[in-house]
């Protein structure tokens, strides 16, 4: 009995591995992640994807020691048929930098950058990649404006990022050098892999010196010619968090309470951002406030940006980051999965309800044994069975309904505002009103 236990494991990590080699077959065969109109399309065809987020990837590969949990993250998410996976390609000064001073890099730290995509090449999952954050954790652009300092520029606030020209020129000098790199492991130049779905400017920028988005705005159209004048074959995205700016004042109700600098309208507006963002985390947007008002204001907010992204951007919109943190009063696994389901079918019904909406990227997974970065949204998927089920069959609804997106039958929408009937989830995956999210590490 034994020695059949152990051959019959020895063939299904076989077939695992089979699986796992035809998928990144069909990753680069079927090439660069694309748009038409509102929609993702793949080799032609509509596409519909779940993901998550590990922004850790790079910093732990930097450690060839550590290098499996990345490994496990991967190929747990590619168990579970996560196809997209968003992460950083910072780590601005401080502990593990990548970019050690303006122009200085660690090229052991870039290693790991080539590790994580071409680990993810192999188990067929396409990557977000982040250039800087907003916030201090991995340098972002207080560590920006810090060197300005650092060589005698007179910098007012860290606000200056957006606008001094040798701040820029700093970002924009980064920018090129992870664009332009190539992978030690494949040969491959970064702007030329199809590994990787796209870029992102930068991780939820806010300006607290003007709010009415202008001066992000002035940022984003700048440094989205730049990026788009070195690789016109990747998707570019800005990482917005979806508050709503000047641009259209009539929006603002939908922000909660207030702004932060930048107009989702205005600057995915601009012609080389290729979709739209939002991130989700009401219980520090709306601290305080009740569960059912929580729930209330998150359903405002994807209806809102769902109707905007087709009919005024008319670009796709991803959900790219929400998660429900352990660290909530009264939290249990149940609320946690409850909350994903809620929001799981919101995404799949506005797909397909019209498209536009194209997939979500939870917050966040992580491997075995990595408590240190525990931040309260952590998941191992091999220790939550009923999560990573949940998470499994979003998976699968939104690659069936790729298929089927073409169907004049899947677009119903209610006769008085357009917004889609929520029907029964293919898998079961959600029956609940929406709950209530929470923010995570590097706040």
């Amino acid at each position: 009995m034994a020695s059949f236990t152990r051959a019959l494991s020895s063939f299904f990590a076989l077939l695992l591995l089979l699986a796992i080699a035809t998928e990144a077959r069909n990753l680069n065969k079927l090439g660069f992640v694309r748009t038409k109109g509102a929609h993702f399309v793949l080799n032609g065809s509509p596409f519909l994807f779940n993901g998550f987020n590990s922004y850790w990837l790079m910093h732990v590969a930097a450690d060839p020691t550590e290098r499996y949990k990345v490994s496990e993250v991967f190929q747990e998410a590619s168990a579970a048929s996560l196809s997209v996976c968003r992460t950083w390609a910072f780590s601005d000064g401080g502990d593990t930098a990548l970019q050690i001073s303006p122009g200085v890099y660690d090229e052991r730290v870039f290693q790991g950058l080539d590790f994580v995509i071409s680990e993810a090449k192999k188990y067929g999952i396409r990557l977000i990649l982040s250039f800087v954050n907003n916030y201090k954790d991995f340098g972002g652009r207080n560590q920006y404006a810090q060197w300005g300092r650092n060589a005698g520029i007179q910098i007012n606030s860290d606000d200056d990022f957006y606008t001094h020209p040798v701040l820029k020129d700093y970002y924009k000098n980064h920018v090129k050098k992870v664009v332009t790199r190539v992978n030690t492991m494949t040969g491959i130049a970064y702007r030329d892999d199809t590994t990787i779905m796209a870029w992102e400017l930068m991780n939820e920028p806010r300006c607290d010196a003007d709010y009415s988005g202008k001066t992000v705005h002035g940022w984003v159209q700048g440094m989205a010619s730049f990026v788009k004048s070195l690789d016109r074959k990747h998707l570019l995205e800005i990482g917005m968090e979806g508050f709503y700016g000047d641009s259209m004042p009539e929006k603002k109700q939908f922000n909660p309470g207030y702004q932060v600098g930048t107009d989702f309208i205005s600057s995915n507006l601009i012609r080389e951002i290729d979709f739209a963002t939002i991130h989700a985390y009401t219980d520090q947007w709306l601290s305080g406030q009740s569960d059912d008002a929580q729930g209330v204001f998150m359903q405002r907010w994807m209806t809102s940006h769902w109707q905007d992204s087709r009919t005024i951007l008319k670009k796709p919109l991803v959900l790219a980051e929400f998660g429900k943190s352990s660290k909530d009063p009264g939290y249990n696994q149940n609320v946690r999965d409850t909350f994903m389901s809620s929001v799981y079918r919101n995404v799949y019904n506005f797909a397909k309800a019209g498209g536009t909406m194209a997939g979500s990227l939870i917050w966040q997974l992580v491997a075995q044994d990595m408590s240190n970065f525990d931040d309260g949204y952590s998941i191992i998927l091999a220790q939550n069975p009923s999560t990573a089920g949940l998470i499994s069959g979003q998976s699968h609804a939104m690659t069936a309904l790729a298929h089927l997106v073409n169907s004049p039958h899947v677009y119903p929408f209610s006769q008085s505002n357009g917004v889609p009937i929520h029907g029964h989830h293919p898998l079961g995956v959600g029956h609940h009103p929406l709950g209530v999210g929470h923010h995570r590490f590097g706040r």
